[in-house]
């Protein structure tokens, strides 16, 4: 695809977290060469926040998951004329949502094959370990990144109690997938570490992440616990405010790299040849390359399928504490 003709330009990525935030460079590098292209960008209504404040774009299109409004969103996306379409989602429900554009689409090539290989045969053709951002924008062959990271813009203050504070640590325990996430007890021995040593630790998390974040607070002594029912904007605005953050491999990881703040990330079931790793942001990926049963999914899985967990079990406390000296 070929920018220099498009006047009106369509991307979709329904989902999920991260997934959005990683489109951010290429709709900033869009608006940064073409500047007169008028650029509407459709995903699911949960994640609407994370571009409602992008100077980048023209309109925001939601996706509601109700036949009626399918229907609707359909009829709005064919009467907007778009020269071009282009689907990072790629699947059978953007596939039909945007049949009426034909060849104007251009898909997001998933390397389905390639991860499958990768996980079930250990056969690796995927080691140059482009970031997703760039493989996004080589779907366009006129366009070209700039050197900046990822963006979500906020209007929120952060809390009254991070303005208080000094010498703040982060911490993002949740994840979807148990195999994405570090041990439960290792954290709350991350966080007694990290008090004992005069941080204030600061837990960050989603709706689902409650639960963990309120074990974790609970043993530690002053732990700040700003976990949310997924107000992001809030979530952005706190975590710029930390001076490191640790995290597994999930949307929060993301959060924080577009806060522009370092990050520490555990990385268990999943590696980084399939390009979810920080992007353009000072980081650390903590990791057991001694095993030959990583990765075991390119998503996550609800258990260790060799029930040993040895990717995230022999990631230690103390040696997550020692990285923090790269940072600070």
């Amino acid at each position: 695809m070929k920018l220099y003709k498009i006047n009106k330009l369509l991307v979709v990525r329904l989902s999920s977290l991260g997934d959005i935030l990683l489109t951010t460079p290429l709709i900033r590098s869009i608006k940064k060469q073409y500047p007169g292209i008028k650029l509407d960008f459709l995903l699911k209504r949960e994640y609407y926040d994370l571009l409602k404040l992008n100077p980048n774009l023209n309109k925001i299109l939601i996706y509601e998951n109700e036949k009626e409004k399918i229907k609707n969103l359909k009829d709005e996306i064919c009467r907007n004329d778009y020269d071009a379409i282009i689907d990072l989602q790629n699947n059978f429900r953007t596939l039909l949502l945007l049949k009426c554009y034909g060849s104007s689409v251009t898909g997001f090539k998933k390397r389905k094959l390639d991860k499958f290989l990768l996980v079930h045969f250990k056969i690796n053709r995927l080691k140059e370990a482009y970031s997703i951002p760039e493989r996004y924008a080589e779907i366009i062959d006129d366009i070209e990144l700039d050197e900046n990271g990822l963006e979500l813009f906020t209007d929120k203050p952060p809390g009254e109690l991070l303005k208080k504070n000094k010498d703040i640590i982060g911490i993002c325990p949740g994840s979807k997938h148990f195999t994405k996430m570090w041990l439960k007890d290792y954290y709350i021995e991350l966080g007694k570490l990290l008090e004992d040593n005069g941080y204030n630790v600061a837990l960050f998390g989603g709706a689902d992440d409650k639960i963990i974040c309120t074990e974790i607070e609970e043993r530690l002594t002053s732990a700040i616990n700003l976990c949310n029912d997924n107000k992001i904007l809030q979530t952005v605005a706190d975590m710029k405010q930390c001076k490191v953050i640790y995290c597994n491999d999930s949307g929060l990881m993301h959060t924080a790299a577009a806060a522009g703040i370092p990050v520490i990330v555990f990385f268990g079931s999943t590696v980084k040849e399939f390009g979810f790793f920080p992007y353009k942001s000072r980081n650390l990926i903590l990791e057991n390359n001694s095993l030959s049963c990583r990765p075991c999914t390119h998503i996550g899985r609800s258990g260790c399928p060799k029930k040993h967990f040895k990717c995230m079990r022999e990631i230690t406390p103390y040696l997550a504490f020692e990285k923090l000296k790269l940072f600070v």
